[in-house]
């Protein structure tokens, strides 16, 4: 947030009366907003069923959801909800059966993106986590049924849906009571992939490619040769490794390595349809959220994530005629550096 806080864009004035464009064209598809949902684990935790309601505000967006592999609903199940929206996010599985498997799944239920996620070569300590004794299945504490009983319709909503679990691994993970599901879900997802793993996918994969978790300019231009079809400049939210620099401080130097043209994906601490600005500015094509969709999901279910796109929108449209530029890619030009 501070490195994000500390980027300003400057105005330009007497432009006359003018309403900007929002569309911005990526990996061959157009899109009418700048920005799309994240993949977060879990979501159902958030809200009963979110995986299908956020894919239904994608679709009435026209913006890509992307589905995570340790989500509570399948690519089958969210896939009659999604239109023509979807992308997958994929942990990289360490046997490539499961991993074929996966993308078939993926591919048949219509989902057209792939986002190998390659920030998370080994299990981190996440402090935040452990404090909050987050687990799944979830187990249900005294306070968590406390603070159950003071939100009732969350509460009816998740007996009618049940406890969320990883429904996708489900297909994968052993009953042996000597390992649990989820422990055996990790180790079913936990390989350090390198760029034959990128190859192989290459080969398995029919639609686009896309690395999640880049942060270095020479990871960037090797991606580019590989054949990836866009990146996606992320540091997991400072979850995983919180020593790493901020991705939006990475950006511009990515956007140098790939050139002007190389789709660019950017996440991380964004809020705001300013923020979406900021990231644009600094060299993005795209940017994408997580926690702002479970937000409004959380206060007001599928209305709420609804309204969270509104409110992005109308921020981007305030800030662009505020700026006076009419496109996205003008943007760039509004960076609030000086000459010398």
């Amino acid at each position: 947030r501070v490195a994000l806080d500390a980027i300003r864009l400057r105005p330009r004035v007497l432009n006359g009366d003018f309403t900007p464009d929002l569309g911005t064209h990526l990996m061959g598809r157009d899109y009418p907003l700048p920005f799309g949902m994240a993949p977060v684990g879990m979501s159902g935790l958030i809200w009963p069923d979110a995986e299908r309601l956020l894919a239904r505000v994608s679709a009435k967006a026209s913006i890509p959801y992307c589905l995570s592999t340790v989500s509570a609903k399948t690519p089958e199940q969210v896939a009659p909800h999604i239109g023509d929206q979807g992308w997958f996010q994929l942990y990289p599985p360490r046997d490539p059966e499961v991993r074929r498997d996966m993308l078939a799944r993926a591919e048949g239920a219509g989902f057209h993106t792939l986002i190998l996620t390659v920030d998370v070569p080994v299990a981190s300590r996440r402090e935040r986590l452990r404090k909050a004794r987050l687990s799944n299945p979830m187990r249900m504490t005294p306070r968590i049924i406390a603070q159950a009983a003071m939100r009732p319709t969350w509460a009816l909503n998740m007996l009618s849906e049940g406890i969320p679990h990883l429904a996708t691994l489900e297909k994968y993970v052993t009953t042996d009571a000597n390992l649990p599901p989820t422990a055996h879900a990790g180790y079913l997802l936990r390989t350090a992939p390198d760029w034959d793993y990128v190859a192989a996918l290459k080969d398995e994969w029919h639609g686009k490619l896309v690395l999640k978790g880049v942060l270095d300019p020479q990871d960037a231009t090797q991606a580019v040769a590989a054949g990836v079809d866009a990146l996606w400049v992320s540091n997991h939210g400072g979850r995983q490794f919180s020593i790493a620099p901020p991705a939006i401080e990475a950006l511009p130097h990515i956007r140098a390595a790939v050139g002007p043209d190389y789709p660019l994906i950017f996440d991380s601490g964004v809020r705001s349809g300013s923020d979406i600005l900021r990231a644009i500015a600094m060299g993005a094509d795209f940017v994408m959220l997580g926690r702002g969709f479970l937000f409004g999901l959380a206060a007001f279910g599928q209305k709420g994530a609804e309204h969270v796109v509104h409110i992005l929108r109308e921020q981007l449209i305030a800030d662009m005629g505020q700026l006076g530029v009419k496109t996205l890619r003008e943007t760039r030009e509004r960076l609030n550096t000086w000459p010398d």
